[in-house]
Formats: C-alpha cells, structure tokens, sequence
C-alpha cells in the first residue's frame, strides 16, 4: 500500500530563511497548492492522509471539506506550524472534529519535532507519523529508530520511508532533488522490503514560490509549481502501472491490525 501524506498548513518557510511572507500570501500559497492536489489525486482515484494545522483548516473550510467528501483522511498537523504548546495535541484534535465532523485519529508534528509519547497517547490519537528514520543534519538523528510501524503503549509510530539499504530519506526534499528515475528505484526497493510506503509532501510544492522576496534555497524550490505538478502526476502513473494501491493512514491501521 502507498501512504500518500501532505502536511497542509500556513507556508512560512520563507520566514526560516530571513525572507519576506504575509499571513494571507501564506495562507493562499497553501491553498491553490491544495486544489492541485486534490485535482491530481481525484484524477488517479488516489486516497491520501492530510495533517493540517487549525490555522490553515481555519481559513480553508471549504478545500477541508472538498477533500473529506473526497474520500480522504484529516489528521492533525497541530494548531500552529510555527508555535507549539503541549496543550495543542488535545485542542487541534478536538477543533478539527468540531469543525468539520469528522474522526481525527493521526497526528504529525510540524517540522517532524520530537514530542512526548504520553502526551500523544494521552490526547488520544492512535497513531502518529512524526518521525523520519534517517540522519539530516541540523534536524535529526533517528538511525537507531525502526525504519518501519512500531507499537509505542497505545499509539502506532507510522515513521517515514526510508530505503532499505543506507536510510536513504523518501521525503519530500529527495523527491524534488533526486533524478525521478533513481527516487522511483529507491520507492520500488522499500515497496518489495516493507510491502508499503509512506511519503509525504507539502501544498506549497505544487505552487508558485520561486520569489526572491522569500529567499528560499535552490534545493527547496527544485522542481517546484508546474514542474512538481507534472513530476507528481508521472509518479503517480507509475505506481499504478506497477498495481499498487492507495490507502489512507486509517485504512492502514485496520490493515497491520493496530
């Protein structure tokens, strides 16, 4: 099974690097990235998890509510992308169902931040996908974490796909650096290991930020926009020429009987 996963939140990387980002070009970024992403997905029948803040669903209803009537999962990104509190496991969980009546049982923390096993349990989630089992300098060192899902008391640690061989990252920064052909040879590798992968990608990928005034990298905009747009969609053609399907982090659940 393919576990496609989007972090949907306020895009305020620029503000990482120094560089120059309202609230609303935040927000609007974001959801123009979403529509083409749910305009791709709906064309492949592909179901998807979306971990979004309470930010972005906030000031989004109507895109959180096209991608439930999708057929898709909401699941928690916390409240804010850029300010955490403890408290916010239990609030974003509980404002997401309120607002769109819907079952919130996954999280993913921003940034993939550290965060305490109890508290995750304790808000009641019954699994969380926030760690990448692989080193990146500058943000984190989980070699000696299991590559794949692993019982944590009450929760299932979903972590993300690395490959078989070297924990080669599957995340979204590889996606847009690696040649396609190789980053597809590394998803097949995981694919035949761990019979399932999990990736995960961002809506600000699938839009427009190659603007000096955001000062991002080059590593970070590669292939972004239109060329994320086509790169994706090729991607996904593959997948489905190689017969593999498309779940949900919910229907994965059922599936490994956690």
């Amino acid at each position: 099974m393919v576990l496609l996963s989007f972090d949907i939140e306020e895009f305020d990387m620029p503000l990482e690097y120094k560089g120059e980002i309202s609230f609303q070009k935040q927000i609007s970024i974001s959801q123009q990235g979403l529509e083409r992403i749910l305009d791709i997905l709906k064309k492949h029948h592909a179901k998807a998890t979306f971990f979004s803040t309470v930010v972005f669903a906030e000031n989004s209803k109507h895109l959180i509510e096209r991608l439930i009537n999708e057929g898709h999962e909401l699941a928690s990104h916390t409240w804010y992308h850029s300010d955490f509190k403890e408290e916010h496991l239990k609030q974003s969980k509980e404002r997401l169902e309120e607002l769109f009546d819907t079952k919130v049982i996954g999280l993913r923390m921003p940034r993939m931040m550290p965060v305490s096993k109890n508290a995750v349990e304790n808000a009641g989630y019954q699994y969380n996908s926030s760690i990448n089992p692989t080193f990146l300098p500058g943000r984190y060192n989980n070699l000696k974490v299991s590559r794949t899902y692993f019982k944590e008391g009450n929760v299932t640690q979903i972590p993300a796909s690395v490959s078989p061989n070297f924990r080669i990252p599957l995340f979204w920064l590889s996606f847009h650096n690696f040649p396609l052909s190789f980053y597809k040879k590394l998803a097949s590798d995981t694919l035949k290991k761990d019979k399932y992968l999990n990736i995960y990608f961002h809506p600000w990928e699938f839009a427009a930020i190659k603007d000096d005034e955001f000062k991002l990298p080059g590593f970070t905009v590669k292939n972004s926009g239109e060329d994320m747009i086509k790169r994706f969609d090729d991607f996904l053609l593959w997948l489905k020429s190689k017969n593999h399907s498309f779940g949900t982090f919910q229907e994965f659940q059922k599936q490994i009987g956690s």
